[in-house]
């Protein structure tokens, strides 16, 4: 038997680094704003959004992956463990 496919969701952020604190502010016409303290330089704000997204869908780090945008301020994220509907779900759950 073939084993079933880790599930995937693609989701588009929007991120405003060197703000003032991490939060997720809400949705962006069809991306998903994000506001983190940390500086756009040597990747450090891109981990920092791979952390804040984890922590408010309750996965882990290694879950999520920048593929496209590293250097730009929308970029896309895979999220490995959850279908689109579930990404949907928990994002619409997050203060």
């Amino acid at each position: 038997m073939n084993p079933r496919p880790t599930p995937v969701a693609t989701l588009k952020v929007k991120v405003v680094p060197g703000a003032s604190r991490d939060r997720i502010v809400g949705m962006l016409g069809d991306a998903l704003k994000v506001q983190v303290s940390a500086a756009p330089q040597r990747g450090k704000a891109n981990e920092a959004v791979v952390r804040l997204l984890a922590q408010a869908l309750g996965i882990k780090p290694t879950a999520i992956a920048l593929v496209g945008g590293a250097a730009q301020p929308r970029k896309t994220f895979s999220v490995s463990g959850l279908r689109p509907d579930e990404l949907a779900a928990r994002l619409a759950q997050v203060p």
